[in-house]
């Protein structure tokens, strides 16, 4: 059985974008609401889920990660429906 990994955006408090990977998108988000996630969403907790993307594996979806991260705001909710 092979699990999937994601790439997912968050809208914060402060109405900025971060993005990240994981293996289960809900439970993810649920850490960063926590407080337990990374350093930015400690400072700046999500919101909300905006949209996620499915990957094969850990490598592909960091290097989707990295290329969603050198876009500009108004171009990574597009990202998603490529």
């Amino acid at each position: 059985m092979t699990t999937s990994w994601f790439l997912y955006l968050l809208e914060c408090n402060n109405g900025a974008y971060y993005a990240g990977i994981t293996n289960d998108v809900e439970a993810r988000f649920a850490t960063h609401v926590s407080g337990k996630g990374a350093r930015y969403t400690r400072a700046n907790p999500p919101i909300k889920i905006i949209a996620s993307k499915p990957y094969p594996d850990r490598s592909s979806a960091s290097v989707a990660e990295a290329q969603l991260k050198s876009l500009p705001r108004n171009k990574k909710l597009q990202y998603f429906n490529e």
